[in-house]
């Protein structure tokens, strides 16, 4: 189910609150006294999901999560953790794992210290240490690595000693603050996986903070996107995607094309819009102001076609080709549409269809429905 996190949110049933597992209520934080770095947050994490709080640098995400692992304090408004406040409770008694971008691993410890460590913190018998240490890192597949120290592993093998040493103690809630940042493209796309089918076969509450959408898009069940210290949508990565609420969403996450206009008649869940060269397009009314009001309509390139155009298509505009850039599976066409430059088609790769060159005059068509009407920008 799809929700918008606003300041104005309804208090959760019983049957929700009891499927709620962290919340947070009107939570604010300023470090000047002045300035809002987090904005009234109000946020329901279910219990066993994979929620990705995510957002370009500065907009609330990471002092979200510090707040809520206890090395950052809210200035104002709760957060309850399995039903009892945060508010007193140090770091080191949440019983929370936590995963960082640097590892945080004692260079002088084994691995198999470092994994035991939140153990010994908890007074856990050394003999039951050892033992759950092992069982941790044959979780993340460090089976045979338990006498070696953090400097003789590779850089992916350290972020699983530090993901085995946040999960040895079982604890309820996860935590992990760009995890992947500092792997490679490869080795991150992989840890992505592994992360995900740890979650699935655990079944423990994750929150994970990343700037990057297509980490999001893959490991999420839900993501909370974060622009300057508000919540702008909070959604499924299918509703995200296909149904951004607003513009800062729709050109964050994934590609997406942007044509201007006004709306000039609003007819249920759709609404026409005159583009700025004239041209008058049919698109879903997803965030407008009603007729005479300006909007900006969102297009992904995959859905705008650029061959078998009918002649009476009703959401056809003139294109021009500017530049194409073979990817294998897909040409990317970058165009002018309707007079506004940087337009981008994905176009299916056929090796016996040509290829459209520099220069090409050219039409470009969509369904109404995949149009989307957004507030401006």
């Amino acid at each position: 189910m799809s929700a918008i996190a606003t300041s104005g949110a309804q208090q959760p049933t019983a049957s929700a609150a009891s499927d709620t597992i962290v919340s947070f209520r009107g939570v604010q934080k300023t470090y000047d006294g002045e300035s809002l770095v987090v904005k009234n947050l109000n946020l329901d994490i279910r219990r066993g999901e994979f929620l990705t709080m995510l957002g370009p640098s500065g907009s609330g995400k990471t002092t979200s999560l510090m707040m809520l692992a206890g090395f950052e304090v809210p200035t104002h408004g709760e957060i309850m953790f399995d039903g009892q406040s945060l508010r007193n409770t140090p770091p080191h008694k949440r019983n929370i794992g936590m995963v960082f971008q640097n590892y945080a691993l004692f260079p002088h410890m084994t691995v198999e210290e470092n994994v035991a460590f939140p153990l010994s913190v908890r007074r856990v018998p050394k003999h039951e240490q050892k033992d759950l240490a092992r069982k941790a890192l044959a979780m993340v597949k460090l089976e045979g690595k338990e006498n070696r120290h953090p400097g003789q592993l590779s850089g992916g093998q350290q972020q699983r000693v530090a993901l085995a040493r946040a999960l040895v103690f079982q604890p309820k809630l996860v935590l992990m603050d760009e995890p992947l940042g500092a792997l490679d493209k490869q080795l991150r796309e992989h840890m992505q996986i592994e992360i995900k089918h740890i979650h699935e076969r655990l079944g423990v509450t994750i929150v994970y903070v990343t700037h990057d959408q297509s980490e999001a898009l893959t490991m999420s069940d839900r993501i909370a996107v974060f622009n300057d210290g508000i919540i702008q949508q909070l959604d499924s990565p299918t509703g995200l995607y296909e149904t951004p609420q607003n513009s800062f969403v729709a050109h964050f996450i994934g590609e997406n094309n942007i044509l201007n206009g006004e709306v000039t008649a609003v007819d249920g869940a759709f609404c026409k819009v005159r583009l700025n060269g004239g041209t008058e397009v049919t698109a879903r009314a997803i965030n407008i102001k009603g007729v005479g009001s300006r909007t900006s309509l969102s297009f992904r390139p995959e859905k705008v076609l650029i061959e078998g155009i009918n002649a009476d298509h009703p959401n056809q505009l003139p294109a021009r080709v500017e530049e194409t850039i073979y990817h294998g599976d897909h040409v990317r066409v970058r165009m002018t549409v309707a007079g506004s430059e940087g337009f981008t088609v994905k176009m299916r790769f056929r090796a016996s269809r040509p290829i459209p060159v520099p220069g090409e005059e050219m039409a470009v068509a969509f369904a109404a429905e995949d149009c989307l009407a957004l507030d401006p920008v």
